[in-house]
């Protein structure tokens, strides 16, 4: 990784205004620039991305007038996507997308229709193949944007056995085992009725997880158990200051590479917290909290170096790099005038 200076990323973004679809970058390391956007694949609301352990795939979100699915590309040594197929469905799209190390299965979460799909792929094409599994969340809860299920995020854990599935509109993470593919539930945890959890991110160590809830606008620290796919939660953690009242919408978390340090992002406060993690309880302590420069950050990333943040906002249609402070955990900004329009999801090449 050293030997690089130059890592390849894509956005993804709301094609309801100037956009075209999917946008691919360039982060000039060496220099601590964002360069070279440009478009690279024209598809309607690719809202969130995931590509393949081996850089060879790009899976997004798609829509299509009144269907709504996923899409596949293979990734050019250009940066530039081919377009291998989707696979649509009538409804609304899905807001979340992963791949597992095989690259032989796919997950979606649908907000609208409270849902979690496993799509078989084909390793060496990329093709997808119709829906293989769906579950289908009921219930609601206090809040009044949960009128009913709205399932938010479907992840691999890191051992792969498992789907960990996010539903912010009944409060729950619900664990289903991946029996050649099918979703069956295995396990379920609910959290604070009215927090809305939204997206999970494990420790390297795999056997935590930090959890982000949107309408709360906490992390929630949680145990993981491979042996059953059960979690616990150990820690719940305001990502806000004690003093600001306004309208907050928890969005993306990550994790160091090493442990470290876990971020969080703030949408309204507009802002990406920052917190430290404690070597004995893995628990977190607050650090600092840095302006994302721009209006409603609904994604970030840091680079494989992780010598550098991305973060991306969608309402004020630009991205801003900072670089990181592996010590502190701490960012500084570089750049805040990167134009990218209605800018949602942020990923790199696997480096």
């Amino acid at each position: 990784m050293a030997a690089n200076e130059k890592f390849t990323g894509y956005f993804g973004t709301y094609t309801k205004g100037d956009s075209e679809g999917i946008y691919s970058f360039t982060l000039d390391a060496a220099n601590g620039k964002i360069i070279d956007v440009r478009a690279a694949a024209a598809l309607e609301n690719p809202t969130y991305l995931t590509i393949s352990e081996e850089n060879r795939f790009l899976y997004a979100v798609a829509k299509e007038g009144g269907t709504g699915g996923v899409a596949g590309f293979s990734i050019k040594d250009s940066g530039q996507l081919s377009f291998i197929n989707t696979q649509l469905s009538a409804g609304a799209s899905p807001c979340h997308v992963s791949v597992n190390r095989e690259n032989n299965l796919l997950l979606s979460a649908n907000y609208h229709k409270g849902s979690a799909d496993s799509y078989l792929l084909n390793p060496e094409d990329g093709n997808i193949e119709a829906v293989l599994s769906s579950a289908v969340h009921e219930g609601s809860g206090p809040d009044e944007r949960q009128e009913k299920a709205h399932t938010h995020y479907a992840g691999f854990t890191p051992d792969g056995k498992y789907a960990a599935v996010i539903d912010l509109g009944i409060d729950q993470l619900i664990t289903y085992s991946l029996d050649n593919g099918q979703l069956i539930e295995k396990s379920v945890l609910d959290v604070a009725p009215g927090s809305g959890p939204r997206h999970l991110v494990f420790h390297p160590n795999n056997k935590i997880a930090y959890l982000m809830t949107e309408f709360s606008s906490e992390v929630l620290v949680l145990k993981y158990n491979s042996e059953d796919g059960s979690f616990e939660q150990l820690q719940a953690i305001t990502t806000l200051p004690a003093d600001f009242t306004e309208n907050n919408q928890g969005s993306a978390i990550h994790i160091s590479s090493d442990g470290k340090f876990v971020y969080a992002a703030n949408r309204g406060h507009d802002s990406i917290a920052i917190f430290q993690v404690d070597s004995d309880s893995y628990k977190l302590s607050f650090v600092a909290h840095t302006s994302t420069e721009g209006n409603w950050p609904r994604d970030f990333t840091l680079d494989p170096t992780e010598k550098f943040l991305i973060a991306t906002n969608q309402n004020s249609s630009n991205v801003a790099l900072y670089s990181r402070n592996q010590e502190t955990g701490k960012l500084t900004l570089l750049q805040s005038d990167v134009k990218v329009p209605d800018p949602v999801c942020v990923k790199f090449l696997n480096y």
